[in-house]
Formats: C-alpha cells, sequence, structure tokens
C-alpha cells in the first residue's frame, strides 16, 4: 500500500527504485504532495522514495487480501465493531437501505456505544443526526420564508414611498423654477419697455 522512511519520505506508487528520487509533481489528485494554498496547475518538485521494500523503512502500510488458514493474532482472529456510524440522515438511509418514510432515529441505535464513564456509571452514546427533516425543521423553514418575503414587501413598499416623494420634490423644485424664470422675463420686458433717459 505504502509507507514511510526513516526520515518521513513517503513511497510513491510506481517509482521503481528503492531510494529516493525528486519529482515534479503537481497538485491536483497527486500523491505525496500535500499543496494546499498553492495556485491552480502549479507544480512542484519533491522528494520521494520508491516503491521498491528494503531496509531503510520506519513504517509499511499493508493490505490483508487474501485470508490464509491460520489466524494472525491480534488481527484477524478478533472481530472490532465500528466505532462510529454516518451522521448525516440521507447517509444513514442508504446504509440500512430505507425510504423517506422510514425513520431514521431507530437505526442509529444500531451503532449506539455503552461505555463507563469517570465516576464508573454505564452511559451509552449514538451521534446526533444532522439534516435530518422534522416537522419543527418544516415550520422553521417556513417560518423563514414568510419572514424573507415579508421584508421584501416592506422593501418594496418603502421604495415606492420614497419614489413618490422623489417626484413630488422634483416637481415642487420644476415649479419654483419656472416661478422665478417667469419673474425674471417679466422684469426683462418691463425693463425693455421703460424708455431710457438721456441727460
Amino acid at each position: 500500500m505504502g509507507g514511510c522512511d526513516k526520515q518521513g519520505f513517503p513511497m510513491k506508487q510506481g517509482v521503481l527504485t528503492p531510494g529516493r528520487v525528486r519529482l515534479l509533481l503537481h497538485r491536483a489528485g497527486t500523491p505525496c504532495f500535500r499543496g494546499h494554498g498553492r495556485r491552480t496547475g502549479e507544480r512542484r518538485r519533491k522528494s520521494v522514495r520508491g516503491c521498491i521494500v528494503s531496509q531503510d523503512l520506519s513504517v509499511l502500510n499493508l493490505v490483508i487480501v487474501k485470508k490464509g488458514e491460520k489466524d494472525l493474532p491480534g488481527l484477524t482472529d478478533t472481530e472490532k465493531p465500528r466505532m462510529r456510524g454516518p451522521k448525516r440522515a440521507s447517509k444513514i438511509r442508504k446504509l440500512f437501505n430505507l425510504t423517506k418514510e422510514d425513520d431514521v432515529r431507530k437505526y442509529v441505535n444500531t451503532y449506539r456505544r455503552k461505555f463507563t464513564n469517570k465516576k464508573g456509571k454505564e452511559v451509552s452514546k449514538a451521534p446526533k443526526i444532522q439534516r435530518l427533516v422534522t416537522p419543527l425543521t418544516l415550520q422553521r423553514k417556513r417560518a423563514r420564508i414568510a419572514d424573507k418575503k415579508k421584508r421584501i414587501a416592506k422593501a418594496n413598499a418603502e421604495a415606492a414611498d420614497y419614489q413618490k416623494l422623489l417626484a413630488s420634490r422634483l416637481k415642487e423644485q420644476r415649479e419654483k423654477r419656472s416661478e422665478s424664470l417667469a419673474k425674471k422675463r417679466s422684469r426683462l420686458s418691463s425693463a425693455a419697455a421703460k424708455p431710457s433717459v438721456t441727460a
């Protein structure tokens, strides 16, 4: 499966050497290169170890492909239950092959853990189901949508009032301007009609 040498350099699949090589790696899905924060498409030269097993390895990860005649003590002779099942409601439905009508909460108890706490009391623990559709969540959703509609209606009403006020103010300005222009014209016409006094 993989592993690390004594300096912590990871083994890379397909590099057929027992030592280290420096390869030009890119971010997208490449093993041996944790490229968080790198630019898209950026490549970096990284030291990786070849996939041939030798003495200088500190960690070697293996997978049991085929079970033999005898059990491996501490590995295949005991069954360890899964400590944690899924939390998300849709994942629980998928695991137990449930329909939308079935109640998910009953099935979480199948992987409820029982243990003794620090006080020596026997307690049980199960994950809190997330994204569970209940009448309360539907009610909250309806309330949220109603509140949003109310806010939109209020904003529209305020905008209409503002437009009305703006139109009235503009009308007043136009009337004032036309009045001042009329006064100006009348003054000019009266000044033109008056005969000029010559000394």
